[in-house]
């Protein structure tokens, strides 16, 4: 029996004509609802036809997470009074629930890019809703993508609908062809915000660690809240890790505790999603249940202020989730469950000059994410570098071309970047392209029972209670009885349905056929040790297992999950798995080297034959004959690590630089730059033949500077000759010395004693440009500074001249400067001449 009265009490009732005219009229919409307001559970039942009339039309919702997606099949069967599997289903990886009546299949993302790839017309299926769209997950970007290719070229009958919990449509709108947006208004109660920073200042997150001290506060807001509020308490935190501990930190208190994330239990969530039976609840939730679950019976939320976010180091190939501060609109979603039964409250555990400080919105994963499987779904698409499109954001060039190196070593695309059969099999196994490398090769290798575990113990990371010993993890969840042990067996039975009876395998040790496939896995991550119990990756990354870890004596790992904190020399490695030599070396094969290896070491040229293995080094010896053109190669490093400094500097060749620098500077070309980095682009057109007779260090130390740079003097074109025209070495002044220019300035600096300018009434210039004159005193120290000799006989000498004279009798001081001879002597020594 349909329950009438639940669904009329449901907000966005009142949009859905609104959005099916748009739909009629345009074919696509935005509709724009508030969380809590049914635009999950009520608008694909009304779009399929199943409440308020219409035709029957066969409705795909995709939902960013696989308990949303169970949540939202779970609460439409309920409102037309009946059970998930007959006109409500759900799929999502690993489960499937849908019977012959199934009119509204909600599925997960990830499960609808498969389906895609596999009917690009989605044979059957009248209309599609991409709920949550405004998180901007890289799957549901990916998505809409394909879609909008599907209806422009095979469906235009096909009704897109992009969903989303906040009022920021219009990019969504723009990429939809300029779809109408449709809004509904949500029940929305006013909510309190009390800020409640700690009270002690608390280290900011880096990588997946978060200070236990904030921890520590979160769980006093929770108790605080408790008993400042009625109601339930919804706290958001980052990670299952987190809602752990915070947990262990609420024993006691009169609430039952419950956590709420992808991981937990089927039963735990929806007990969650079923409302109090009585007692008041805390609910420890992740970012799941800031728009897509509806968690009754909330008064009160306690905001933590983090959030969970993917992020890549592409040059060290190390991927993972990391914690970053929640976003502006996160909060305002966050702060939105306390208020959507009755008014409430929010605990905002930081300081409210923090906030206007946030980001706005979250990042795009597009833009942070790791892009190897996006890549991979895009070739099988028939567009290798996704430039055909249609994106909200491009995705990064360098991240791409990080994923199309891995998708090419693990034979995905060919040369061409067009996928392989093989890469089309990996896109369809429902992993990422690396793990389903992992399980084709390993089941060849290890037989596919053995690779289907390692590879599922892979795809989710285990708890940490299970070790950071793979081989040892994998034996606990086969014996564990846990919620994480169950969706490793099921996970384990999809990818040995998936491999077909494909690889028998050779007879192995256990642990070795862990480690292997977890080699084939990360084959850049495989680390030889380098004592102390720390490893290097074959990446050259640093890594080192936790202290106490059984791994720190192993003489190579297989690095499955490693993350490297901020500033921190090394990755810390969370998961690996012990490998011998051999494995390393099969697994790991592109990235084995045997050759001459002529390079610069920091000190002087070293020239070895090596085997090495990536980053790390299997064997050396000396090479006593390196190839010249190698060895200029390593010598043109140094100069480039070090500067030209490498070579020999007389002061006359350093003002040769000096002169070439200021004349290029005031007159351009065909005056050479001879800044560092003009002369280390191409050495060899000032420094050969000196450069390719050089073999080490101490050669290059002979080489004279000034000689190499007369090398770029601009000969060809005549103007070499005018070198000491324009920039002279030195300047005759009027009492005959001839003084030496200083050009390392901004501006040429003549510094000469006062006595030998008499009578000059004009300043010196080099090329047109006055000099900067030092005036010296008779003892050679500084008296004035001037570019200007005029002004300054006229108004800055007599001052010079009190102060001086006194200081300096035996030297002539006239009263008229401009009048009297030049001259470097004392007054008798003149009076003798």
């Amino acid at each position: 029996m349909i329950r009438t009265d639940a669904l009329d009490r449901l907000p966005v009732r009142t949009a859905v004509p609104a959005l099916r005219q748009a739909l009629d009229g345009h074919g696509t919409a935005v509709l724009c609802a508030p969380p809590g307001t049914g635009k999950t559970t009520l608008v694909p039942l009304a779009l399929a036809g199943l409440t308020g009339g219409g035709p029957v039309r066969r409705v795909v919702v995709a939902e960013p997470r696989r308990i949303a997606a169970r949540a939202a099949a779970r609460r439409m069967a309920w409102l037309l009074g009946e059970r998930t599997g007959q006109r409500v289903g759900f799929t999502v990886r690993g489960e499937r629930v849908v019977g012959p009546e199934t009119v509204v299949e909600v599925v997960t993302t990830g499960v609808l890019l498969q389906r895609l790839q596999r009917d690009q017309e989605l044979a059957g299926v009248d209309a599609v809703i991409i709920d949550e769209c405004h998180e901007r997950h890289l799957d549901a970007d990916t998505v809409a993508a394909f879609l909008l290719d599907v209806r422009a070229a095979l469906r235009p009958d096909l009704r897109l609908v992009a969903a989303s919990a906040t009022t920021d449509a219009e990019g969504w709108a723009r990429l939809l062809g300029d779809a109408p947006v449709v809004e509904a208004q949500g029940v929305s109660h006013p909510v309190e915000v009390v800020w409640a920073p700690p009270s002690l200042p608390v280290r900011p997150p880096h990588g997946m660690r978060v200070d236990p001290a904030l921890l520590g506060h979160v769980a006093s807001v929770v108790r605080r809240a408790l008993a400042e509020r009625d109601g339930d308490v919804l706290c958001f935190l980052p990670g299952v890790g987190e809602i752990g501990r915070v947990a262990g930190q609420l024993a006691g208190v009169a609430a039952e505790v419950l956590q709420v994330h992808g991981r937990a239990p089927a039963a735990v969530q929806d007990a969650v999603l079923a409302g109090s039976s009585g007692g008041r609840r805390v609910v420890l939730a992740t970012s799941v249940a800031e728009s897509s679950l509806t968690v009754p019976g909330v008064r009160t939320v306690v905001d933590s202020g983090l959030a969970r976010e993917p992020r890549t180091d592409h040059a060290r190939g190390l991927s993972a989730l990391t914690t970053v501060r929640a976003s502006q609109a996160s909060g305002r979603q966050r702060a939105g469950r306390a208020g959507r039964e009755a008014p409430g409250t929010v605990y905002r555990c930081w300081d409210r000059a923090e906030d206007g400080r946030l980001a706005r919105f979250p990042a795009p994963e597009i833009r942070v994410a790791d892009l190897t499987a996006f890549a991979l779904q895009t070739a099988c698409w028939g567009d290798p570098d996704a430039s055909g499109l249609a994106l909200l954001d491009a995705p990064p060039e360098g991240a791409m071309a990080a994923a199309r190196e891995v998708l090419a070593a693990v034979g995905a695309v060919g040369p061409d970047g067009r996928v392989t059969e093989r890469g089309v099999r990996m896109s369809r196994l429902g992993l990422h392209p690396r793990l389903a490398r992992a399980l084709l090769d390993g089941a060849a290798e290890v037989g596919g029972r053995r690779a289907a575990e390692v590879v599922a113990l892979l795809s989710e990371e285990p708890p940490r209670s299970y070790g950071d010993d793979l081989a040892a993890a994998l034996r606990t969840a086969r014996r564990g009885q846990d919620a994480y042990a169950g969706r490793w067996r099921q996970e384990v039975r999809r990818l040995s349905s998936a491999l077909k009876g494909d690889g028998g395998g050779r007879p192995v040790a256990e642990d070795v056929a862990v480690g292997l496939v977890a080699a084939l896995a990360f084959p850049e991550r495989v680390a030889r040790a380098r004592g102390g119990g720390t490893f290097l990756m074959a990446s050259g990354t640093g890594a080192e297992p936790g202290e106490g870890s059984g791994l720190r004596g192993a003489p190579w790992l297989a690095v499955a999950v490693a993350d490297r904190p901020a500033h921190a020399a090394s990755a810390r490695v969370r998961l690996a798995a012990v490998i011998d030599e051999d494995t390393a070396l099969l697994a790991a094969a592109p990235l084995r080297f045997a050759g001459e290896e002529v390079r610069w070491d920091g000190r002087d040229v070293v020239a070895r034959r090596v085997e090495r293995l990536g980053a790390v080094e299997l064997a050396a010896r000396p090479l006593k004959q390196p190839g010249p053109g190698l060895v200029r190669d390593a010598l043109v490093e140094g100069l480039r690590r070090e500067g030209p400094g490498l070579l020999r500097w007389s002061r006359d060749a350093g003002q040769l630089r000096e002169r070439l620098a200021f004349l290029h500077r005031v007159l351009g070309e065909p005056w050479p730059d001879v800044s560092d980095g003009a002369l280390l682009a191409d050495p060899g057109a000032w420094l050969e033949p000196e450069l390719s007779r050089a073999r080490r260090r101490s050669e290059l130390a002979a080489i004279d500077a000034g000689q190499a740079l007369r090398r770029l003097l601009p000969w060809a074109t005549g103007e070499a000759v005018r070198l000491d025209e324009l920039a002279p070495e030195r300047i005759e002044v009027p009492s005959g010395s001839r003084i030496r220019v200083e050009y390392g300035g901004d501006q040429p600096v003549l510094a000469v004693k006062l006595q030998e300018l008499f009578g000059l009434q004009k300043t010196p210039e080099v090329a047109g440009v006055p000099v900067l004159v030092h005036l010296l005193s008779p003892a050679g120290r500084p008296a004035a500074v001037t570019a200007d000799l005029a002004s300054f006989w006229r108004d800055g000498y007599k001052a010079v001249r009190a102060e001086l004279r006194g200081r300096y009798p035996k030297h002539p001081w006239p009263e008229d400067p401009t009048t009297v001879e030049a001259t470097r002597f004392t007054k008798a020594r003149l009076k003798r001449e």
